[in-house]
């Protein structure tokens, strides 16, 4: 219990005049435990929230690339003599990332961690091993369709293109990377 405060007579009566008759409470009693309360799945919420705000973004095609097709795209201004450059495999590759045989979100996260790391260097051309899905159920190219997706929304890539064949042909790609400012 607390000690008493040193207080006036004067003090005393008008703090009881001002409370009035108090009733004291006899409690045997003590709670030492309050119940918990139930458990909050936190992390798996937070994985539910990232797959529809990463859904949001993506632009699903109803055209998604088979084992074979070539990945091509380009922003706008980059010139063709560029792309026909890239698509020939004539830039020095500079840094090769391995995806193949990865699932989605391991490859999704090594992908930009590759790719910021590389426009942090400055590096102008990459290649990107994706493979070409024959592993894959149903035969569709899982990593190929996602990758496509991904690096279309990517604000480091300028374009990309299937590789040659000697380095990879249509389960790798040449990406061109914007300079770091």
């Amino acid at each position: 219990m607390a000690k008493p405060a040193n207080i006036s007579v004067t003090e005393r009566d008008l703090f009881r005049r001002s409370v009035g008759t108090v009733d004291r409470i006899k409690h045997d009693q003590v709670m030492f435990d309050m119940p918990k309360p139930p458990p909050v799945p936190a992390q798996s919420q937070a994985e539910d929230r990232a797959v529809i705000r990463e859904m949001a973004t993506l632009t699903f095609s109803d055209e998604d690339v088979e084992i074979g097709d070539e990945l091509l795209f380009k922003r706008p201004g980059i010139q063709q003599q560029v792309m026909r450059k890239l698509r020939r495999g004539q830039f020095a590759i500079e840094r090769v990332l391995d995806l193949h045989g990865m699932t989605v979100k391991p490859a999704k996260a090594a992908l930009i961690q590759f790719l910021e790391e590389c426009q942090r260097a400055n590096c102008r051309c990459v290649r990107i091993i994706h493979g070409k899905g024959h592993g894959s159920k149903n035969g569709q190219p899982v990593l190929k369709n996602n990758l496509n997706q991904w690096l279309q929304t990517r604000h480091e890539v300028l374009a990309f293109s299937s590789a040659r064949p000697a380095d990879g042909g249509t389960g790798a790609v040449y990406v061109l990377i914007k300079r770091h400012k």
